[in-house]
């Protein structure tokens, strides 16, 4: 049974086991560039890291989220970061915030549990949405559905700075099993197709 976290918005609920502070490690196996004539495949870049994930909320209905890698070396080198939001994925009612600062007209939609049940769709779970940041001037919008447990993500855009590498695509996959927060990510990058990037087994430690 999953405790729920004081506070938290009624909409937030089918979310509600991402809440918290997880720690653990992962692994990043990830080809680059075009095979060499000598063994016809591309090299693969390959190692382990650790992570610090947070999942947080403010009483509103979205979840705070940031990551933090680094690499498990003698110095713990600083690997990578990224910061979001994750939120069902619904039409915008009157009463939402926005855009901008401005304040929603009338009462806020879906407070109670039974409102919210209204949204589960026809996978018996619910669509959510979730915008992540990357300091390398890359930013993802990732659409997809929250379900028992599991969350199946895939960029609906992706947009770049002028001066990030390339990168087209993403999809990520989130489950709880017995307690601790499974993931894997594959991505499109540096001229490959969407391929396996990166996984990570993570304990609640807050």
């Amino acid at each position: 049974m999953i405790e729920l976290p004081e506070g938290l918005t009624a909409e937030l609920v089918p979310l509600s086991w991402l809440v918290g502070v997880w720690e653990g490690t992962g692994v990043v196996e990830y080809p680059i560039g075009e095979a060499s004539a000598d063994d016809d495949q591309p090299e693969v870049r390959s190692y382990e890291f650790g992570q610090r994930v947070s999942f947080s909320h403010d009483g509103l209905p979205y979840l705070n989220y940031t990551s933090t890698t680094w690499l498990l070396d003698e110095q713990h080198t600083p690997l990578a970061a990224e910061m979001g939001y994750w939120r069902l994925d619904r039409p915008s009612e009157p009463g939402d915030r926005g855009p901008a600062m401005l304040m929603g007209e009338g009462n806020a939609p879906f407070t109670t549990t039974q409102s919210v049940e209204a949204l589960r769709n026809a996978n018996d779970g619910f669509d959510v949405e979730a915008m992540i940041i990357h300091p390398t001037g890359v930013n993802e919008l990732y659409v997809g559905q929250v379900r028992k447990g599991r969350i199946d993500l895939a960029t609906d855009a992706v947009m770049r700075s002028a001066n990030a590498k390339e990168y087209s695509a993403a999809t990520r996959l989130y489950g709880l099993v017995e307690g601790k927060l499974f993931w894997a990510w594959d991505i499109a990058a540096l001229g490959q197709g969407l391929t396996s990037h990166a996984s990570g087994q993570l304990a609640k430690v807050d």
